[in-house]
């Protein structure tokens, strides 16, 4: 499925979010923290545009993502970038191999959610640092009814217009109507290996940042 949105993902987020992404990545960056030298995971990287965002902290960031035509079109797009192919579940390093760690908008494509945090916690150093990046749950009652309305009916519709593969952006309504809430989550990535669990609300709650310590 991601292979088939790869070409125009990066357009179609933006289009999406009404350019709400680029601000989600920056937010992203500043809650790990990261100091010039730092060793960063970027799981679910897709086209490493988010690994790109994370490096100009001076940081050295590696993305990784299972979908090879998401890595090819990042690789075009952005050859600097080091991108690579691998498994959330399974992932290509030895324990404790970062110092920080981040999974942005593809927590939800997981199988199992709590390996995945697992294994990030089992390549991240005891004290390192992890933010997922996520949809949540809108705060508002009213904004939360507006926000699901164009979920389920104009983003499908926007996404026919800009998208290459348009019923895959039914699946992405769906997966984030049914993903938990902030705290639910939070109790998730506490349950993983995870210390000092906190989140933060982006954008009335459309996003949320869920920041925690490796123990």
């Amino acid at each position: 499925m991601f292979d088939g949105v790869a070409d125009r993902y990066d357009l179609t987020n933006t289009v999406l979010s009404f350019g709400q992404d680029r601000g989600w990545r920056r937010a992203t960056r500043q809650a790990l923290a990261l100091n010039p030298g730092d060793r960063v995971l970027d799981v679910g990287a897709g086209t490493g545009v988010s690994t790109a965002e994370l490096g100009h902290s001076g940081a050295r960031a590696v993305g990784l993502d299972l979908s090879i035509g998401m890595l090819q079109a990042g690789r075009r797009a952005r050859p600097h970038v080091p991108l690579l192919a691998g498994d959330a579940l399974a992932l290509p390093f030895p324990d404790a191999t970062f110092d920080a760690v981040t999974i942005s908008f593809a927590l939800r494509n997981v199988v199992d959610t709590e390996a995945a945090l697992r294994e990030l916690a089992r390549v991240t150093r005891p004290g390192g640092r992890l933010v997922v990046c996520e949809f949540s749950r809108p705060t508002n009652p009213a904004f939360r009814t507006v926000y699901l309305s164009y979920l389920m009916r104009s983003l499908p519709a926007v996404a026919r217009a800009v998208s290459s593969n348009p019923d895959a952006y039914v699946y992405l309504a769906e997966s984030i109507r049914e993903w938990p809430d902030q705290a639910a989550l939070a109790e998730r990535v506490g349950a993983s290996g995870w210390g000092s669990v906190a989140w933060r609300n982006l954008t009335g709650g459309i996003v949320a940042l869920h920041r925690a310590v490796r123990k």
